[in-house]
């Protein structure tokens, strides 16, 4: 059981308590994947501005991140209904995460070898294959063990 101390203004519906306290969760996530994917803890204390420079240049890039995220994901195709069943002969891909972004920027961006054209289908090999990945694995879970 969770309990808790609510400071709003005697105004506020239950509904809007309920909703912000739920806000939780997602916060915590968000700062968890911004640690690792931007080097929010990366950092050593020595000043208030140095500190201050670095939050807000990582919770930026954090950001930029996950705008490029939302938009691919809005450009995404709608997934076929559930009623419709699979069809095992579309392609699997996985959306673009911002562990991906974050990569495709550092190899697209900064210095590298390769082509942006290798780069590209590398990211797309990777993508294909989590999705191939994805489907068998649930593939495997929805069909029932068998139980001796």
């Amino acid at each position: 059981m969770t309990a808790f101390l609510v400071f709003a203004p005697a105004s506020t519906t239950l509904l809007e308590a309920v909703r912000t306290a739920g806000m939780r969760w997602a916060i915590e996530s968000s700062f968890e994947a911004a640690k690792g994917e931007v080097g929010l803890d990366q950092y050593a204390v020595r000043s208030w501005t140095g500190w201050y420079r670095h939050i807000t240049l990582a919770m930026w890039a954090y950001a930029l991140l996950s705008v490029v995220r939302a938009q691919h994901l809005q450009e995404l195709p709608l997934p076929p209904s559930p009623s419709a069943g699979v069809d095992s002969r579309a392609e699997p891909w996985v959306p673009l995460s911002v562990p991906e972004i974050r990569r495709l920027f550092g190899r697209l961006v900064l210095a590298t070898r390769h082509t942006i054209g290798q780069i590209l289908d590398w990211s797309a090999w990777r993508r294909w294959h989590q999705g191939v990945a994805q489907y068998y694995h649930y593939k495997r879970r929805s069909v029932p063990q068998l139980q001796l």
